[in-house]
């Protein structure tokens, strides 16, 4: 009896669990077949199924007069599909005779099993179609596109460029990649169980969508004419480096940008000088010196702007109301600050000179005097009116910002040597940003190159809209500075700049780069005009100039050279 209750309970707990293990598989069952049933059915698919992707053809870039200065070119990706493979040997011998691969990466990638591997890319479009034709299984050309530059190293360091996946790296292509770049799109196919593609089954495509275009408030013929001036001074001095801006002071508006020697936009990565011991170098130190070629100085490096920075203390005093025109100074070649005695370019002295000869002359004495009597904390309210103590907001990567010392570190010998434009740094792009809002009637504008947007699909063109803080300085202030600039040109050390027919207002500079007694100086002068009504300014600063490397000698001519050009151009008229 106790045998067969044993087996009757063995049985019963039998059964139950036989019933539960079916419920628990009827249950998971359902769950597989009914939640789970799209999940499943993808996989399913995507065993069938290749995609291989079509590059969307990126926006293009053009000047404000319509050129194109950056466009696609037609060209194809190679690649192999492993399971469609029927001659290896074949494979190999095809790609290895049309593609500039070595037979070793070629046959790596051939024979690997894979559902895919990408063996070149920014194949010349006919080499692409030469391969399609031969019609050699395995092997697949499908279209792409290649950025390209029509202008070669015209403007590299403002436009940049883009990688092999068409994505920008630097310059305007990257800071607006996601306007240009577009929506790839695809090309689906159905295999069978070994991955080989049915040939009945008609692949299905998925159209990329094209990038929207961007236009530039870069001028082609102005950014021709600025860049030849650069490249002409940067040979006759010998120079390190030759940068320039050319801007529109009312707006912002950058009509060029130049930072020579440029580099090859079509050829990127080949350094544009030869650099000794460049084949000995390692991985990382030939990264840094490409990096370093492409980097736009005007925007991502900072300088001791010399006497130039004058305008912006003449006009804190003017604005702090801590001297006038009819204050005199006197110079007798140096002042004594503390313990420094601090010369002017003049040793023997300018002796007694107003406001006015005291910025023609670009007197040292006379602006530590202007200094001492405006104080730091006005020169600092100046400062942040003019933006000097943050990025500018320009629409190019890597903007530096200014090196400035803290207020409360500030003492008789570094007020002196601020006011005339030393022991600090800021960006070349701040400090024409600054100048512009001192002669533009006052008002802080943004530096911009983006002008419009044209959509791609329906063309409809969207203004880039950019910030404006009006009354940074009071316009009789500007009104000021613009009569006394001009006079620099007109009487002072500018008068190389003189153009007949034209008023031209500017200032000269010549600084000594650290550390000091190394004999290299940086030359420097900004000019605009007209100077009444300024429509243009241009800055230009030549870097470690040999031989004579006085601004007023060597800068303001190039400035002169570039005026009488695009003066013209521009529609400005003379006067009598």
């Amino acid at each position: 009896m106790k045998l067969y209750s044993y087996n009757r309970r063995k049985i019963y707990f039998t059964c139950i669990a036989i019933v539960m293990t079916a419920v628990f598989l009827m249950g998971r069952l359902a769950y597989l077949m009914v939640a789970k049933a799209d999940y499943y059915n993808r996989a399913a698919t995507g065993l069938h199924e290749r995609e291989r992707s079509i590059k969307a053809p990126r926006g293009r870039i053009y000047d404000r007069n319509g050129n194109i200065l950056a466009d696609n070119k037609a060209v194809c990706s190679v690649s192999v599909i492993h399971s469609q493979i029927e001659d290896e040997e074949a494979v190999i011998q095809v790609l290895n005779e049309y593609l500039d691969k070595g037979e070793s990466e070629i046959r790596k990638k051939v024979t690997k099993v894979s559902s895919r591997e990408l063996i070149a890319t920014n194949v010349a479009k006919e080499t692409g179609d030469q391969i399609r034709e031969l019609n050699v299984a395995g092997i697949k050309v499908d279209e792409d596109y290649k950025r390209y530059y029509p202008y070669g190293s015209l403007a590299s360091k403002v436009l940049g460029f883009t990688g092999a996946d068409n994505q920008g790296i630097v310059g305007l292509e990257v800071w607006y990649n996601e306007i240009l770049a577009g929506e790839d799109g695809s090309i689906h196919t159905v295999t069978d169980a070994k991955g080989i593609e049915l040939p009945n089954v008609k692949e299905t495509r998925v159209s990329p969508v094209p990038g929207d275009d961007l236009v530039l408030s870069l001028d082609l013929t102005i950014q021709k004419y600025a860049t030849q001036a650069a490249l002409s001074v940067m040979e006759e001095k010998q120079a390190k480096r030759v940068a320039m801006i050319i801007m529109n002071p009312q707006n912002g508006e950058i009509y060029a940008m130049v930072d020579v020697p440029e580099y090859d936009l079509n050829q990127p990565f080949q350094l544009n000088t030869d650099l000794a011991g460049y084949e000995s170098m390692t991985d990382g130190e030939k990264m840094d010196a490409l990096n370093n070629m492409w980097r736009n100085f005007t925007v991502s490096d900072t300088y001791e702007p010399g006497s130039t920075f004058k305008i912006v203390t003449a006009t804190a005093a003017l604005e702090a109301g801590t001297v006038s025109l009819s204050d005199t100074f006197y110079c007798p070649g140096y002042k004594i600050v503390e313990d420094r005695r601090i010369r002017c370019h003049k040793t023997t002295g300018h002796g007694s000179e107003d406001f006015r000869h005291a910025l023609m002359n670009s007197c040292n004495p006379a602006f530590m005097t202007i200094g001492e009597r405006t104080g730091a904390t006005n020169l600092y309210q100046t400062y942040q009116k003019l933006g000097l103590f943050q990025k500018t907001g320009i629409d190019l990567p890597g903007e530096a910002n200014s090196i400035m010392h803290k207020l409360s570190d500030i003492g008789p010998v570094e007020l002196a040597t601020m006011s005339f434009g030393q022991s600090f740094q800021i960006s070349p792009i701040q400090f024409v940003t600054a100048a512009a809002t001192v002669i533009n009637g006052g008002n802080k504008i943004t530096p911009h190159i983006g002008m419009k947007v044209v959509d791609a699909e329906s063309q409809v063109m969207t203004e880039l809209q950019y910030p404006v803080t009006q009354g940074a300085v009071g316009s009789e202030t500007s009104a000021t500075m613009r009569d006394l600039l001009e006079s620099v040109v007109a009487e002072g050390g500018g008068s190389k700049a003189q153009i007949k027919g034209y008023r031209i207002g500017g200032k000269t500079a010549t600084s000594e780069k650290y550390p000091r007694g190394t004999g290299k100086y940086i030359s420097s002068f900004l000019g605009f005009a007209p100077a009444n009504d300024p429509q243009v300014m241009a800055f230009v600063m030549i870097d470690e100039p040999t031989g004579v490397y006085y601004g007023g000698t060597i800068a303001a001519p190039v400035i002169q050279e570039v005026f009488s050009n695009i003066l013209p151009y521009l529609g400005i008229p003379k006067e009598e």
